[in-house]
């Protein structure tokens, strides 16, 4: 009796422990209760970092204003006047002079009739003429043209060496990274705007897109720094050990496997290059060594009618407003891509 139970016990002690560690299938998973998200119908999608990061980005209140106002703004500065062979939509032309119109001042009325004012309506010259008589609405929207180009310039010039150099010292180390560190330091130690107006005076009547390049040459030494720091991070990851066992080859490593890595530090930068390059265009405008007559920048026009305040304000606080418009638009859009490619951000606000 006792040889005929025991193995029977066994037996079902055996059944007994393999039921309990043997995992859930498709079948006995039909057993499990539902959880909260699944009893009400819910389905939880994964998300990648790349719709994680337009997620948060799009969220960015401040962000999407920025980007929205600067687009009108684009818009507005190229289509009315038109740029190069494409015409715009506004009849008059920066270069054009003609009789005063009320005086010179702004034809622009924003007043509805049944408040009094003279309805709303852009008249004959929105933003006035300056003295010789040119519109001085094409005037602003030619200096928006000029400055947008410079700034963007300014961006892609300042981020692709930055990034370069950045990359570089951060992946090679030793001398490489020595020489090229020491190079950062000095471009550092000379004042930017001093250096700037050096390379801008040498450029001379080149043309805008010099001056640009010139100004690039200039801001890109913070970027340079950031890009080193994510490098010297990344480099000692495995997925680039394993690159380098291998037998990848260096530049390989660098521009395929390590630079995608750290494309959040230098997209958020580019934005804040492309708001730092416009205000140091202003400056070096402001100086005279900016954009050269008879071509208008935003910058020039507000040196030219600074002596203005007291007698047509106008004339300097139109070109200003679009200065800073353009300027909190970019330093906006470049908080909300930061906060979106902030890797400790994890959580996506519903």
């Amino acid at each position: 009796m006792h040889d005929d139970a025991g193995p029977s016990i066994r037996g079902e002690g055996s059944a007994v422990s393999t039921e309990t560690n043997r995992p859930a299938t498709s079948e006995n998973a039909t057993d499990r209760p539902p959880s909260g998200d699944e009893a009400q119908g819910i389905t939880i999608a994964a998300r990648t970092q790349g719709q994680l990061i337009r997620r948060r980005f799009f969220r960015h209140r401040a962000a999407m204003g920025g980007m929205i106002t600067l687009l009108l703004v684009i818009v507005l500065a190229f289509t009315s006047i038109g740029f190069g062979p494409i015409p715009g939509w506004w009849d008059k032309s920066y270069l054009s002079t003609g009789s005063l119109v009320n005086d010179g001042d702004p034809t622009l009325s924003l007043v509805p009739a049944f408040l009094g004012g003279d309805g709303i309506r852009l008249g004959e010259h929105p933003f006035g003429q300056d003295d010789v008589g040119k519109d001085y609405f094409a005037l602003v929207m030619r200096g928006a043209q000029q400055s947008l180009i410079i700034a963007f310039v300014i961006g892609i010039v300042s981020t692709v060496v930055g990034a370069v150099v950045g990359a570089l010292a951060g992946y090679f180390r030793g001398r490489t990274e020595g020489v090229l560190m020491r190079l950062t330091d000095v471009v550092i130690s000379i004042p930017t705007l001093v250096f700037a107006a050096i390379l801008a005076a040498a450029a001379g009547r080149a043309g805008i897109v010099v001056l640009g390049v010139a100004i690039g040459l200039v801001i890109w030494t913070g970027l340079a720094r950031l890009v080193r720091g994510e490098f010297l991070a990344l480099r000692e990851k495995e997925f680039v050990e394993a690159a380098r066992a291998a037998g990848t080859k260096p530049s390989r490593i660098i521009f395929k496997h390590m630079m995608p890595n750290a494309i959040g530090v230098i997209i958020v930068s580019a934005t804040l290059a492309v708001a730092v390059g416009i205000l140091l265009e202003t400056a070096l405008s402001y100086l005279g060594l900016g954009v050269r007559p008879p071509d208008v920048s935003l910058g020039s026009l507000v040196s030219l009618y600074e002596t203005a305040m007291t007698t047509r304000p106008s004339l300097f606080w139109w070109p200003g407003i679009f200065i800073v418009i353009i300027a909190l638009s970019v330093n906006f859009i470049g908080d909300g891509l930061r906060d979106a490619f902030d890797p400790r951000q994890t959580r996506v606000r519903e």
